[in-house]
């Protein structure tokens, strides 16, 4: 099994690539635990997964100029509707070594102002996923 150090990852939001202002990506899925324990389980528990949820969390340094950062955060921000979003760990043909992971989000929050003095200006943001998660491999 290969290891990889994450510097060059694709993020694509709402078709944009935004890799060149992202310094960090994650997101996180999960599914609701339903439990189905009952007294045939001897004691045991016993659940099945029921509705599934995410969120991505993205850390950009901050561009004010037009078709930057800001600039489209702040509409994605505006619109308030589900834009979609991809990430690749490297910027490579998506593929089974290199799965893209796409899903939409709804950016509910916006930070346009972010930092302390004399470093550099950033900003994260915490979206929740829309709907469901897919793994391409082709």
């Amino acid at each position: 099994m290969a290891v990889l150090a994450l510097i060059n990852p694709t993020i694509s939001i709402a078709t944009f690539n935004m890799s060149a202002h992202t310094t960090a990506v994650g997101f996180d899925v999960e599914a609701d635990k339903l439990t189905t324990t009952n007294f045939g389980t001897s004691g045991w528990e016993t659940f099945i997964a029921g509705l599934k949820k995410g969120e991505v969390k993205v850390a950009f340094n901050n561009d004010y100029a037009t078709t930057t950062v800001d600039d489209r955060l702040w509409g994605w921000f505006s619109a308030g509707t589900a834009i979609a979003f991809a990430v690749k760990a490297t910027n490579a043909a998506t593929s089974a070594t290199n799965p893209e992971y796409q899903f939409n989000v709804v950016p509910l929050t916006f930070s346009p102002v972010s930092g302390k003095v004399g470093e550099l200006a950033t900003q994260d943001v915490t979206w929740p996923i829309t709907g469901a998660v897919t793994r391409a491999t082709s």
